[in-house]
C-alpha cells in the first residue's frame, strides 16, 4: 500500500487549491518533473514517459523550455508544460536563483496540471535535490513521491571543486548532503541508474532495498541503431564523435588536447573530430580549439537532436569518453557510451568502474588523465580497420542483449503498477539471446526521416559499414 497522509498544510493550501479534476478518465496520472534539460531532449525521462503511457498511464511532464519549444505541448501521448529556462547561474547567489526560481514556476504549473486533471504520484529527476518540498506540500493530497536520481550531488560538488577548504565551502557541501537526504526521506520510491548509486542510496539515503530499483539508461536498440548516410559527411578520412554534456567535470578539453596531439605532433591530418552538445564549458572549448589552430579538424554542433545524433554516430569510426576519474564519474553510468555501442562504434575511455560495467570488453580503456594513451588509443584504433570492426559487433551485441531500455522500462514500470495498485496483463519476458546481433529482426526498414537502416542481420554487410561507415 502507498504511504498516505491527509493532514492539510497550510503550505499546501498556497500550492494545491482544492479544484475537482476535469477528466473522469480512469488512469492514473503521473507528473514528471525535470529541471536538467528539456523533454523529450532528455532521452531517459522520454524514454520512461514512453514506457508509462505505453502502460496504460496519463503522463505529464514539467520541464524548461528548449530553444522554440511552446509552453505546452501534446507529444506522443504525453503532456508537456514548458517554462521559460532561468538565466544562467554564476556563483552561489546564481545557483541559488536558478533553484528557487524553477522550483516556482514548477509548483505554479504543478497547480495547473492538477486543475486539469489529478494526479496520483510525482517523479522528481535529479539534480537538483529540491523537489522534495514540493513533493512533500503534494502528500497531504495523497500523491506519492518517486526519486528518480540522475546524479549524485555532493559528489558532483566534490568532482567540480575537491574537497571544501573554506567555512563557505563545506556550508555549501553540508546543504548538498541535506537536500540529499531529506530527498531519500520524503520518497515513496527510489529509482537508481545502476548498482553503485542503488547501494549509496540504502547505505546513505538509510532506504530499505525493497524501496530502491535499479532502472539502467538503456538506449532502445531497436530504434537507436545504425543508418546509411543520406549524404556524405566526412571532412576527413577518419571521423572521431563526442556526444553529451559539456561542463566542467565532462573532460571534453581532453578531445581538444587529444586532437591538438594528433594534429600537430603525430601530423594526423585525415582526421576530425565531431562535438555534439552544449555546456558550461562550450564557449571556452570554442576559444581553445582557435587558439591551437584546431578549427578546421574540430567541429561544435550545439545542441543536437536524435536525428543528428543518428547521422553522426553512424558515420563516425570512433567514439571518445573523455569523463575524468572523479567521486561522480567513477559511479556514474555514461550514457554516451551506451549510445556509442548502439551504432555499433568502437570507443576510447578512461578507466572508470561504472563505464566498464556498460563498455564491457568493447571498449578500449586508459588511466584516467593520461592524455597520451588516451591519443595512443585512438591511433591504433583509426589504424586497425579489423580491430574497429570486432569491437563494433562486441559493442552492438552487448547493448542489445544487456543493456537494451526494454528490460529496464518493465522493472520501471513494475514500479509504478506496485506503487499505484495497478493491474496489467504481464509482458512476455525480455530474452536476450533473441536481441543478441544475429538475430536482430526490425521493422521499418527506414527511420522517420527516410534514411535506410542497416541490416544487422547480414553480417557481412555490417562488417562493411563498420570498416567503412558509407553507404554500400
Amino acid at each position: 500500500m502507498r504511504k498516505r497522509t491527509t493532514t492539510m498544510t497550510t503550505a499546501l493550501s498556497l500550492v494545491a487549491p482544492s479544484v475537482p479534476a476535469t477528466s473522469t478518465a480512469p488512469a492514473e496520472h503521473i507528473l514528471i518533473i525535470v529541471q536538467n534539460l528539456p523533454v523529450p531532449l532528455d532521452r531517459r525521462v522520454w524514454l520512461e514517459c514512453q514506457a508509462l503511457v505505453a502502460a496504460g498511464y496519463r503522463v505529464s511532464v514539467i520541464c524548461p523550455k528548449g530553444p522554440d519549444d511552446p509552453p505546452e505541448q501534446w507529444l506522443d501521448g504525453v503532456h508537456l508544460y514548458k517554462y521559460r529556462p532561468a538565466p544562467e547561474a554564476r556563483g552561489l547567489a546564481g545557483f541559488l536563483l536558478e533553484f528557487s526560481y524553477s522550483w516556482l514556476r514548477t509548483a505554479w504549473l504543478s497547480m495547473t496540471v492538477w486543475r486539469r486533471h489529478h494526479f496520483t504520484v510525482i517523479q522528481a529527476c535529479n539534480p537538483p535535490d529540491t523537489y522534495w518540498l514540493l513533493a512533500w506540500l503534494w502528500r497531504a493530497r495523497r500523491v506519492s513521491f518517486v526519486f528518480d536520481q540522475h546524479d549524485l550531488n555532493p559528489e558532483l560538488f566534490l568532482s567540480r571543486f575537491g574537497v571544501p577548504q573554506s567555512a563557505k565551502g563545506r556550508a555549501e557541501l553540508a546543504g548538498l548532503r541535506w537536500l540529499e537526504r531529506m530527498t531519500y526521506r520524503v520518497a515513496d520510491k527510489v529509482i537508481s541508474t545502476n548498482e553503485s548509486y542503488r547501494g549509496i542510496a540504502i547505505a546513505r539515503g538509510r532506504r530499505s532495498p525493497a524501496d530502491v530499483t535499479v532502472v539502467r539508461s538503456g538506449p532502445d536498440t531497436r530504434t537507436m541503431r545504425p543508418v546509411y548516410p543520406t549524404e556524405p559527411k566526412r571532412r576527413a578520412k577518419f571521423s572521431l564523435v563526442y556526444l553529451g554534456i559539456m561542463g566542467p567535470q565532462d573532460g571534453v578539453d581532453v578531445i581538444i588536447d587529444v586532437m591538438d596531439d594528433l594534429v600537430h605532433r603525430r601530423g594526423r591530418r585525415d582526421v576530425h573530430a565531431t562535438l555534439l552538445g552544449f555546456g558550461d564549458c562550450l564557449a571556452d572549448l570554442r576559444r581553445r580549439t582557435t587558439e591551437l589552430g584546431l578549427d578546421d579538424y574540430v567541429t561544435f554542433t550545439g545542441r543536437a537532436d536524435r536525428s543528428m545524433i543518428a547521422e553522426h554516430l553512424s558515420v563516425a569510426d570512433v567514439g571518445l569518453s573523455p569523463d575524468l576519474k572523479t567521486p561522480l564519474n567513477d559511479v556514474s553510468t555514461m550514457n554516451k557510451t551506451m549510445e556509442y555501442m548502439a551504432y555499433a562504434l568502437p570507443s576510447v575511455a578512461f578507466d572508470l568502474i561504472e563505464t566498464r560495467v556498460s563498455g564491457g570488453d568493447s571498449v578500449r580503456y586508459v588511466p584516467s588523465g593520461d592524455r597520451e594513451a588516451f591519443a595512443d588509443q585512438v591511433v591504433a584504433l583509426l589504424d586497425d580497420p579489423r580491430l574497429r570492426v570486432e569491437l563494433g559487433l562486441r559493442a552492438r551485441r552487448r547493448v542489445s542483449a544487456e543493456l537494451d531500455w526494454r528490460p529496464q522500462s518493465l522493472a520501471y514500470v513494475d514500479l509504478y503498477d506496485r506503487l499505484t495498485e495497478t493491474e496489467h496483463e504481464p509482458d512476455e519476458p525480455f530474452d536476450p539471446d533473441e536481441a543478441d546481433l544475429m538475430h536482430e529482426s526490425f521493422e521499418p526498414a527506414f527511420d522517420e526521416q527516410g534514411r535506410r537502416y542497416v541490416d544487422l542481420t547480414d553480417e557481412s554487410e555490417l562488417r562493411r559499414f563498420i570498416r567503412d561507415r558509407t553507404t554500400p
